[in-house]
């Protein structure tokens, strides 16, 4: 008996081949049969009608941070009420385990750390999470049987270098000894099923000391060794960050990841690549890596976003303002002399020619201040500005708009939420971006979702980008956008039976009505543990998701199931070779 039919819908099936209409059974977790409508005779105990409805793989979101929001929030929420129903997590070097169980100060270090470079609620963390673990495999078994999605993790290199080094990881090199510690506890890593390598070299990348990450000190011949380490196991690959991975790859960036590619005879995947028509010259530099890396055994794989996903600033919370060269030290100060400071002419005159200096690089995109919009605002003062764009604020005031913004943050005790609006968003650059997708080195992803939690949303890339193929710029058939969002991620992570709807295959599905799909607008909603914010947003369209068989969403509500998998390496996942 099947344990479900779903009868009428509309198959589109991952692979990019023509959509069909079909009834398809599930039993067990998988697909257990695809037929012409009406003709599947073995009984079902629930069955629904699709009829005018498309039926797809489940999403694979290839970088997200959930590593610690599965603990309070095992729904994985907002993705999986988008369709996404398998995460790879641990990016950007920055994973929860392993922690040395000798220094239980360790885990207070990964949770400020943590709370700085990826915007999660240190509150959340410090509640949500009870850090009980000690190895990595401890980490996958703590999650083990309690997640709805399925999720895999990547084996973070600040942790490694803290388990090994201790405080000295920051800003020291490892002896001998000390490496090979940190390659056998790689090692152990990946044998208790690790996805790979993550790490990042990134300027951005600082810990809750304010100090750069233990990553960003490691030398190319620790990179290499890990990465070497990375091929001797199955099912596995690299991701990695670098500064240059913001704007352009320095030669020497394109080096690393070459090499590092090469060492592991697996994929390694950047994030994120920008797509901008006003920069002509930044796609052809970043894909360059690419190139290289073919012609040396390896492959590097650039994730880039199909949606603009906008990111609030605040002159009240640390953001990528505070990066602008010289900011930082004044944004950083109590509240009431920060104030005082960016009252003064004087020293919001040199804050904005440090903005758009050539040394700012890419953040001078952040600098045209009459472009922002008025988020959130918390005082009387600012009645009537929320929505407004501050140019069209500052000539009704007679201001700059710069000494604009001041104001009404000021008025708010530096909460106001600030909303830049992209550049990017013209009929050349989204021409650009089809073009930029069709290369076989890209890929969508980057949603840094369980991330920057009130700052971004990008988590509903998913819906918005099939709400676009159907009735919006129709960049690509709905055929290869769900392509783009299921098969092609599962085939760089080697994912065994995801990513299509093939008899046998798992049965991750997504069931959307395609005059509807699409997301909402993201909101600031108060449910993380402590109370702390973060940006959500609601699906719609989306009928039902479920996760190896098991209904997860339906009618974008969820039904409390947890059917998920904490995929591991070479059991749910085989080896991806660059040659």
């Amino acid at each position: 008996m099947l344990d479900h039919l779903i009868k009428g819908a509309t198959v589109v099936d991952g692979t990019g081949a023509p959509a069909y209409t079909a009834d398809v059974g599930l039993r067990g977790g998988k697909i257990a049969t695809i037929a012409e409508p009406g003709t599947v005779t073995e009984p079902a105990r629930t069955q629904e009608d699709a009829t005018g409805l498309v039926l797809t793989p489940g999403f694979v979101d290839p970088h997200t941070h959930y590593d610690a929001q599965l603990f309070w929030d095992p729904f994985a929420t907002p993705s999986m009420n988008h369709g996404v129903t398998t995460i790879a997590g641990g990016n950007c070097g920055f994973t929860l385990a392993p922690l040395n169980p000798a220094r239980p100060e360790d885990a207070d270090y990964t949770r400020r750390m943590m709370s700085k470079v990826e915007g999660m609620s240190l509150k959340a963390l410090e509640d949500g999470v009870d850090w009980t673990w000690s190895s990595f495999g401890d980490y996958l078994d703590a999650l083990e049987g309690r997640i709805a999605v399925n999720a895999g993790f990547m084996v973070g290199h600040c942790a490694l270098r803290r388990h090994v080094m201790g405080p000295d990881a920051v800003g020291g090199q490892p002896t001998e000894k000390q490496l090979e510690q940190m390659l056998q506890l790689f090692h152990e890593s990946m044998a208790a099923g690790g996805w790979g390598l993550s790490t990042t070299q990134s300027s951005t990348h600082s810990d809750g000391d304010g100090q750069p990450v233990a990553s960003r000190h490691a030398g190319r011949d620790e990179l290499i060794a890990l990465s070497r380490a990375v091929g001797e196991h199955e099912g596995t690959q690299i991701e990695a960050i670098v500064a240059g991975c913001l704007d352009q790859f320095a030669d020497e960036e394109i080096d690393l990841f070459v090499d590092m590619s090469a060492a592991a005879g697996r994929p390694l995947n950047w994030n994120v690549l920008t797509i901008d028509a006003a920069v002509p010259a930044r796609v052809p530099r970043q894909l360059a890596a690419s190139e290289r890396a073919r012609k040396a055994g390896g492959r590097i794989v650039a994730l880039t976003m199909p949606i603009l996903t906008p990111m609030n600033m605040s002159l009240g919370t640390f953001c990528a303002l505070n990066l602008i060269p010289g900011w930082g030290e004044i944004l950083n100060l109590p509240v009431p002399e920060r104030i005082a400071k960016l009252r003064d002419p004087a020293v919001r005159a040199e804050m904005l020619r440090s903005a758009n200096s050539p040394e700012a690089g890419v953040f001078r995109r952040l600098a045209n201040f009459g472009r922002y919009v008025i988020g959130d605002t918390y005082s009387e003062a600012n009645a009537g500005v929320s929505g407004r764009v501050v140019k069209d604020i500052a000539a009704e005031r007679g201001q700059e708009a710069f000494e604009t913004i001041v104001e009404i943050c000021a008025n708010d005790d530096m909460r106001t939420v600030l909303w830049p609006m992209p550049t990017d968003n013209d009929p050349d650059s989204w021409a650009l971006r089809a073009r930029t997708w069709e290369h076989e080195d890209v890929m969508l992803g980057g949603s840094d979702a369980g991330a920057h939690l009130d700052r971004m949303c990008g988590a509903p890339y998913t819906t918005r980008f099939l709400g676009d193929c159907l009735r919006g710029r129709r960049l690509v058939p709905l055929e290869q956008a769900v392509r783009m969002l299921t098969d092609d991620p599962a085939q760089l992570f080697g994912l065994r039976g995801r990513g299509r709807i093939t008899e046998g295959y798992y049965a991750d599905l997504v069931l959307f009505d395609p005059a509807r799909i699409d997301a909402g607008i993201a909101t600031l909603v108060h449910d993380l543990p402590g109370n702390s914010p973060r940006l959500d947003s609601r699906a719609i369209g989306i009928v039902s998701v479920r996760v190896n068989g098991v209904e997860t969403i339906r009618d974008d509500e969820i039904t409390g199931a947890v059917p998920g998998t904490v995929l591991r390496s070479g059991r749910d996942t085989t080896s991806v070779h660059t040659v």
